[in-house]
């Protein structure tokens, strides 16, 4: 039983921890250095694919490389991080691109709850169309869009950039 709890701890502990790791992600390198991937998911979409998809490629080759590694007996918890890790980035895939940006078809989300408050602080990122003054860079934990529609507006006065919420 041990290893059971184990490996669900790794798998959890790794799932929660992507958002910490797409949190910095985003904030400090893709709104950084590699803005110039990234900048193409701020503009209007000119084709089915965007420079910043590359981030995918990434993100699946930080797992690929934790399944390799717990692949070696007595390394089974290093799997179940990597399956954490996956299941992030399929919730970002399914979420994300689909719910939020609609790359793909998927239902519309009911006014209100989590769905909701996640769809409506990723549109309040994509307010801002330069590498500065974005705010709410995580994904499965957003902020209150009140508040971040605040922040928004102060940090461009003058503009109305920062839709209601």
């Amino acid at each position: 039983m041990p290893d059971v709890l184990l490996n669900a701890s790794a798998f959890l502990g790794a799932l929660l921890a992507m958002e910490g790791v797409a949190w910095a992600t985003h904030r400090w390198v893709m709104h950084g250095p590699l803005w110039v991937l990234h900048r193409s998911h701020h503009a209007p979409a000119t084709g089915r694919f965007e420079r910043n998809d590359l981030f995918a490629l990434f993100f699946a080759s930080l797992a690929i490389a934790l399944f390799w590694w717990g692949a070696a007996p007595g390394r089974e918890a290093v799997s179940w991080s990597a399956a954490g890790v996956t299941a992030y980035g399929l919730l970002y895939a399914l979420v994300h691109d689909g719910l939020v940006h609609r790359r793909w078809p998927m239902p519309r989300v009911r006014r209100g709850g989590y769905l909701w408050r996640l769809v409506q602080a990723h549109r309040l990122h994509h307010a801002v169309r330069t590498r500065e003054g974005a705010v709410s860079f995580g994904f499965l934990l957003p902020g209150d869009a009140r508040r971040l529609a605040a922040r928004l507006r102060a940090r461009t006065p003058g503009k109305r950039d920062a839709p209601a919420a």
